[in-house]
């Protein structure tokens, strides 16, 4: 069951999401998969929705198992969640670099995330959100997850440029 408030059935269009954007409990089970390891397992995500792109889906840190994370150098700025911290992995000797990203200090309105790890699903063997695996959002900067009942067209999609 997800307790955001999509009507059970309906497509959601990224083109309907706020701007600014909007955090919402998801009850959903999510899990990820990395060099054959569940990194995560959780029933108690966040997903965050904004105009033109697919849901984040942002895991509590009890949830992840941090013993694969190590922080990257740098960091990036969001208009509206503020500043993110990255993080590579490693299990069983592969590593992917800068796949993981929170925000240890969110701005007004996104203190739920606080310290919630967002994953980009690409690098990821899979992301699951129920029992269906999420595509990455196209582009590779935005960490977006498409699942079949979201619908575009994303940002980063070829011939979108410029938005």
């Amino acid at each position: 069951m997800n307790t955001s408030r999509k009507a059970p059935g309906r497509r959601e269009s990224v083109w309907e999401y706020p701007r600014p954007p909007r955090v919402e409990p998801v009850s959903s089970r999510i899990r990820i998969i990395f060099n054959g390891v569940v990194i995560a397992d959780t029933t108690a995500s966040r997903r965050v929705l904004e105009t033109s792109h697919p849901p984040v889906y942002y895991l509590p840190p009890g949830d992840v198992h941090r013993h694969y994370l190590t922080l990257s150098r740098g960091g990036s700025w969001c208009e509206w969640k503020g500043e993110a911290q990255y993080y590579d992995i490693e299990v069983n000797e592969k590593h992917a670099p800068r796949v993981a990203w929170a925000y240890p200090h969110p701005s007004t309105g996104f203190a739920e995330i606080k310290d919630f790890l967002a994953f980009y699903a690409g690098p990821m063997d899979s992301c699951l959100v129920g029992d269906e695996r999420a595509k990455p959002q196209p582009g590779g900067f935005y960490g977006g997850w498409i699942t079949q009942d979201i619908t575009g067209p994303f940002k980063g999609s070829p011939g979108t440029q410029g938005w």
